[in-house]
């Protein structure tokens, strides 16, 4: 691992050795979360054959926003060279209540060049009996592959003047996932393959009124697994279980999860 550049609060220490070879490097935050008005930034490139594995220390806290202040923005520029791989592995987001957050990760990818990386968004702390208390929560993604859009969305999340609890929306259902999984260059029908074969896995995660699963592929070169639940720990063992299947196919290798330090 090189490190360009790095500013207070997001914090890098050192690269561990992972299976395979690959970089495991965990994000730190040293002010314990994301502040209102905060404007944070990671950019990281892969480098040709290289292998990478990001993730955070724990799970990113948005605290509240005063009224007078913007909402707090992270943008996460990331590009994997040809034949290299990024794993992408944080920790969820928890928005408290009164936070108002906004967050761009925009992902290229060359030639052969692959992609793990999901998302979880809690309601809120439970604990303190918050859930959907947040004032704004807005997640746009950009995938591009060989200059090519494949994955494009935007998500503006505002519990206060539409209700999350909604049957058009989450319903009774309170955490969800989203786990982007793809590999520049394979044919279409190799991803067909695998969305049978997650679709099957994710009929065997889902647990009728607890967490539904489901898989679709993109217009090309990958696939996403989306996932809704009534509590966190469900999603996190089904995300590991979607990643194991789908690397042992796409590269022969076992998903290890990355060890934590604190």
């Amino acid at each position: 691992m090189r490190v360009l550049e790095a500013k207070p609060p997001l914090k890098v220490v050192r690269a561990f050795e992972a299976e395979y070879g690959a970089a495991l490097v965990h994000l730190h935050n040293v002010s314990g979360g994301v502040l209102g008005g905060d404007h944070l930034t990671l950019q990281a490139q892969v480098g040709e054959g290289a292998r990478a594995q990001i993730t955070t220390t724990s799970a990113t806290r948005i605290y509240r926003s005063r009224v007078d202040v913007p909402p707090s923005y992270q943008l996460n520029e990331l590009s994997v060279a040809e034949n290299g791989l990024l794993e992408l592995l944080p920790d969820p987001l928890i928005p408290f209540a009164q936070s108002a957050y906004q967050q761009r990760t925009a992902i290229t990818l060359a030639e052969g060049a692959g992609l793990f990386w999901w998302e979880t968004v809690a309601p809120g702390r439970e604990a303190r009996d918050e859930c959907f208390d947040y004032d704004l929560l807005g997640l746009e993604v950009d995938i591009q592959a060989k200059g090519r859009p494949i994955a494009l969305e935007y998500t503006r999340l505002e519990p206060k003047l539409r209700s999350l609890s909604s049957l058009a929306r989450l319903g009774d259902y309170r955490y969800f996932s989203t786990f982007y999984i793809c590999k520049v260059g394979l044919p279409a029908s190799q991803w067909t393959a695998l969305e049978a074969e997650l679709g099957h896995l994710a009929g065997e995660l889902t647990r009728a009124n607890e967490t539904l699963w489901g898989v679709s592929t993109l217009v090309r070169d990958g696939l996403v697994v989306r996932g809704v639940s009534c509590e966190g720990r469900s999603l996190s063992s089904g995300l590991l279980a979607f990643w194991r299947a789908a690397k042992l196919v796409l590269y022969g290798q076992v998903a290890t999860p990355p060890r934590k330090v604190y």
